[in-house]
């Protein structure tokens, strides 16, 4: 137990995730989110073709893969301030190269760092620090965090375009860059207490009987755990690349594509927020479960290819997304407890996140070949994967 002499003043849970869903909608908005308001600026006005441009992105999953682990063992020893507070330097610095970049090396250079800060910086690290806040009583929080996260595309994407428009990519770039160092540095080094003892939760579940009794038996939940992860991962990075294509090839008119397409957002907002109020009692896996159907529902009612249908079909896809992002974080928490909780978080998030990097171009290439019929049963073949690795785990 924490020593009461020791401990600090009781952590507001409502400032703190207000304070990191701020910051991390400015995270998500200036990295992964990025390319699709900057890529063709970016190609416009330096030459380089549109692939090479998004290559970036993929390289920066790629690092940030690299560098999870190494993060999630560095939140459980030392608490997560410090790693949030460094994302926004580098972040930061990765948007000032960006900016200045004259040729397709420094532009991977910049992304270089900005891989190592979205490591540091974007939902696993969050995660990993709201559990070594909170300990087992983190859940509510990650969801909220989540819900807040959401809105970074629906104001990240108009206020970069915004920013483009009236003063060209280079200097949004540099823009961006002030942005994290005036508000996620700040946010991060004042809202995130600055020591932090271990939680009681922490302490008693790891001297007490737990699923991971043995290194073995520990070992094969978190492989399952990672499948699981890593398929869906593959799958939803996928669909959000290559999503207006298929829908076109499977002859759905553009405009009705792109109104299908806003589905996905608000029934991630709906489901996150009946997680929080419905499904807060019910066990992660079962939640996992739930989403995992509903993410593959929505991708094999797009097999048809009638607009109405596609409509329900996206929306029931983002709600399973919407909830899978929730159980990415209370998933490891409820399966292993608090104790090892950022390293674990780390492991899982390097093959998630090579996912993400290379999902895409494997897509890519499937729906070249062979078209959207079979890409789209191979994405349900996938979900169908995870799903029934879902039942090899505790569910109590």
């Amino acid at each position: 137990m924490v020593n009461p002499e020791s401990s600090q003043q009781p952590i507001n849970r409502f400032r703190l995730v207000w304070a990191l869903g701020i910051a991390q909608i400015l995270a998500w908005s200036t990295t992964y989110y990025l390319p699709a308001v900057l890529a063709t600026p970016i190609s416009k006005e330096t030459g380089w073709s549109i692939t090479s441009v998004v290559i970036g992105l993929s390289w920066g999953l790629l690092v940030a893969g690299a560098c999870s682990p190494m993060v999630g063992r560095w939140i459980d020893r030392h608490g997560g301030r410090s790693v949030l507070a460094t994302s926004s330097v580098l972040l930061a610095l990765g948007m000032l190269l960006m900016g200045a970049a004259s040729n397709l090396t420094t532009y991977y250079l910049a992304w270089t760092l900005i891989g190592a800060g979205m490591a540091a910086g974007l939902y696993d690290a969050a995660f990993s620090t709201l559990g070594r806040l909170l300990g087992n009583n983190a859940r509510a929080s990650m969801t909220g965090l989540t819900l807040l996260g959401g809105f970074a595309s629906t104001l990240g994407w108009p206020l970069i375009a915004g920013l483009e428009h009236q003063i060209g990519w280079r200097y949004s770039c540099f823009a961006l860059a002030a942005a994290h160092l005036a508000i996620g540095l700040p946010i991060h080094l004042l809202a995130i207490p600055k020591n932090i003892d271990t939680p009681a939760e922490t302490t008693a579940l790891a001297n007490a009987p737990s699923t991971s009794s043995s290194s073995k038996s520990a070992n094969r939940l978190l492989l399952l755990l990672a499948t699981l992860l890593t398929l869906q991962s593959l799958v939803i990075s996928s669909i959000s690349v290559h999503l207006l294509d298929v829908l076109k090839l499977l002859g759905i008119a553009t405009a009705t594509a792109l109104a299908i397409g806003m589905m996905i957002g608000p029934s991630q907002v709906v489901a996150r927020l009946a997680e929080f109020s419905i499904g807060r009692n019910l066990h992660p896996t079962w939640s996992a479960r739930i989403a995992i159907l509903l993410c593959g529902l929505g991708i094999g009612l797009l097999l048809p290819a009638i607009p109405w249908l596609a409509f329900l079909a996206l929306g029931l896809y983002g709600a399973g997304n919407g909830v899978l992002t929730i159980a990415r974080g209370t998933l490891p928490l409820a399966l292993f407890g608090a104790d090892g909780y950022g390293t674990r978080m780390g492991l899982l998030a390097r093959p998630m996140l090579i996912a993400q990097a290379t999902g895409p171009v494997a897509a890519a290439l499937i729906l070249e070949s062979f078209g959207s019929t079979p890409l789209l049963v191979v994405m349900c073949v996938l979900v169908a994967t995870s799903f029934l690795t879902s039942f090899a785990l505790p569910a109590k």
